[in-house]
């Protein structure tokens, strides 16, 4: 608790800050009215079959399965939403299945869940599907070792597979209706994003317009690589798109050249790229027409130049699929991603770390229900696993959340579980509690906890019959699921008191101060030395050394997302961590504003500007690996006054500046 003062002097005790801003809800976030619908259907439904054929826990299971699909779908493109509810299906089968076989056996289910926690743990690792493959694996595998299933032992995997089925099988009706590919979709929001960028270039709006710009690209090229892994030469569409995305890259490094003389662009620009978006949307061809101000710069030749190309490119019905030239780099084989995703896991202490954390607490968990009887002890495994993830957020906030939110949801839950019997009434009841889960999800992790506990309660009530009996130990549970996580699975590891903005940020410098000496030095992939430059003509450089920075930039400004992504999760965690992380923000943004200082620079060469001398890049490399260095040194920020010799009216000019602010940022902390 903090103490505030009111106008009459008094100090009033408030909740703290990392607190209030879990149970704040995100109210700009807008209700899914179609994932409502399915969600009442696709739970509600399986209750009336039950019913129906007098098997009401057949009815409850399927519609567990169909709660797991529900809490999963979160891709927007329908291959993704496959991935993400098929996939971790089978793992959930699979998980009920290891459940119920080691049902009643004491401590075999003790080794068992615990091993299940480690493997779930190390999956989380590889990335989203595979996070919620994991947890599904994990959840299913104690729900099966608490809960008596129908016999034979496949009934419950079938069941649940059905359920989470069904829940796909809605979610795909609407894909032949659907007029446009999601994938162009995308395409088309990021050129509406680039224009957003080019508009605000100048201006206060300019950092914010470009981190919407670099999750936009993310997302693009994601869809689009993830669907030409598997049709790659066959889909011409894909090729189209592909060949769109990526002539908007060079807009996007003008803008900085742009932004850095601080002077706005005349409003025919934003205005065209805007009409290239519509073009992608509805897929025109023909040839483009632009008018466009006369460019008066480097900075706006850049613009110019990669506007009228880009145009071209987007109006063109057949690209030449052997002339697009993918920027992130091609998919690998199969075989070849699953083994860097196997020694990934394997072979990577975060993973092994993570891994253990889960394993430690899924087991005391087990453990303690096994030496002391709990009633629905289940609930406390579930507990740790729901909380235990550390992709999901912070742990400790986590943790007090979910017990808010499970005291909420037991408010709805008692009502219900007393005053309704078993029997068809369940049905409508589902109906709205069901609605609630996609409705509070996009509110927050204490509003889905409050919406998804009596869902389950109720769920659970058909398949074991204690009503308002489960109402109590489900919160006595959750509580004792909660502090194991707290002192195992956060106290114990030391990596939980501290930020690991630091760390991630260092590296992110390091990989800078490589691209800045490959963008400039003789011999790097930017076209240094202006030989290869000169002889291809302005902004070409080789083709393989551009695609080269081009990936690199793009490995830059992802990697800053995930900085920016492990600040805000650092955020929500209670003092000193919170405080500590939000002294980081200054430089994070420091950082950024480097990034974008090259890439002007570079785009200014490109367009006639003089190639800098190589000893102020190796001065500017050698500032920035100090500067990475000493933040991997320390949690505290230490300012330096850099001093970087150069030409005040040359190109490097701007990033020796961005530079030297970067070293001279000290963390307020003492």
């Amino acid at each position: 608790m903090t103490q505030t003062e009111t106008r009459n002097g008094r100090r009033r005790t408030t909740p703290p800050t990392w607190l209030l801003s879990g149970l704040r809800p995100q109210s700009s976030a807008p209700v899914p009215w179609a994932a409502v619908v399915r969600a009442s259907i696709a739970l509600a439904a399986p209750l009336a079959v039950g019913f129906a054929l007098g098997r009401p826990a057949y009815g409850a299971l399927v519609s567990m399965g169909a709660l797991s699909g529900v809490i999963g779908d979160t891709a927007d493109a329908y291959r993704m939403r496959i991935l993400n509810i098929a996939v971790p299906q089978l793992f959930g089968a699979l998980g009920v299945m290891l459940g119920t076989l080691v049902y009643g056996t004491g401590w075999g289910a003790v080794a068992a869940l615990t091993v299940v926690g480690l493997v779930s743990g190390m999956m989380s690792t590889i990335g989203a599907v595979a996070s919620v493959s994991g947890l599904l694996l994990l959840l299913n595998a104690v729900v099966g070792a608490g809960l008596p299933m129908p016999e034979p032992w496949w009934v419950a995997p079938l069941l649940l597979t059905v359920g989470g089925l069904f829940v796909l099988g809605m979610t795909l009706l609407a894909w032949p209706l659907r007029r446009k590919l999601p994938e162009r979709v995308a395409v088309a929001g990021t050129y509406l994003a680039v224009a957003d960028l080019l508009a605000a270039a100048g201006g206060d709006a300019y950092d914010e317009r470009r981190q919407a710009v670099t999750q936009s690209l993310n997302t693009s090229y994601d869809l689009i690589l993830a669907r030409r892994a598997r049709y790659h030469g066959r889909s011409n569409a894909m090729v189209r798109l592909l060949a769109q995305l990526n002539v908007v890259i060079p807009l996007v490094e003008a803008a900085p050249a742009v932004h850095v003389r601080g002077v706005r662009l005349p409003d025919a620009i934003p205005e065209a790229v805007r009409e290239l978006a519509a073009a992608v949307e509805e897929s025109r061809t023909g040839r483009p027409e632009l008018s466009l101000p006369t460019p008066d710069s480097p900075a706006t030749r850049a613009v110019d130049s990669a506007l009228r190309h880009a145009a071209t490119v987007v109006h063109k019905a057949d690209p030449d699929p052997y002339n697009v030239d993918d920027r992130l780099g091609r998919p690998a084989a199969l075989g070849v991603r699953v083994r860097r995703t196997a020694r990934s896991v394997l072979f990577t202490g975060a993973s092994w770390r993570y891994g253990l954390r889960l394993a430690l607490c899924v087991g005391l968990a087990q453990a303690l229900t096994s030496l002391i009887p709990v009633p629905r002890s289940y609930w406390v495994a579930l507990t740790v696993t729901f909380v235990l993830k550390p992709d999901f957020g912070s742990v400790f906030s986590r943790a007090v959340l979910r017990s808010v939110g499970t005291a909420a949801g037991l408010v709805v839950a008692a009502p219900v579980l007393a005053a309704v019997p078993i029997g068809w009434w369940d049905v409508p009841v589902m109906v709205l509690l069901a609605a609630l889960i996609p409705a509070f999800t996009a509110k927050g992790y204490a509003f889905q906890t409050a919406a998804i506990t009596p869902v389950i309660l109720l769920l659970s009530d058909l398949l074991n019959h204690e009503g308002f009996d489960l109402v109590w130990p489900r919160f006595l549970d959750s509580l004792i699921g909660c502090a194991i996580v707290l002192v195992a699975g956060y106290l114990l590891w030391p990596e939980s008191w501290h930020a690991r903005v630091g760390h991630r940020l260092a590296d992110v410098v390091t990989d800078i101060a490589d691209y800045v000496a490959c963008a400039f030095e003789p011999g790097g992939y930017g076209g240094g030395g202006g030989s290869r430059a000169s002889a291809q003509g302005p902004g070409s450089g080789g083709a393989g050394d551009r695609a080269e920075r081009l990936r690199a930039r793009r490995r830059i400004y992802r990697d800053l997302s995930v900085v920016r992504s492990e600040f805000q999760r650092a955020l929500t965690e209670p003092p000193p961590v919170g405080v500590r992380a939000a002294a980081w923000w200054p430089l994070v943004v420091a950082v950024e504003r480097i990034v974008d200082a090259t890439t002007a620079a570079r785009v200014r060469v490109n367009h006639g500007a003089p190639e800098p001398p190589a000893e102020e890049v190796a001065e500017i490399r050698r500032q920035l690996m100090e500067l990475a260095d000493g933040i991997r040194s320390s949690e505290v920020l230490v300012e330096v006054r850099a001093e970087l010799p150069g030409d005040e009216k040359g190109v490097l000019a701007p990033l020796r500046r961005e530079v030297a602010a970067a070293r001279a940022i000290a963390s307020p902390q003492p």
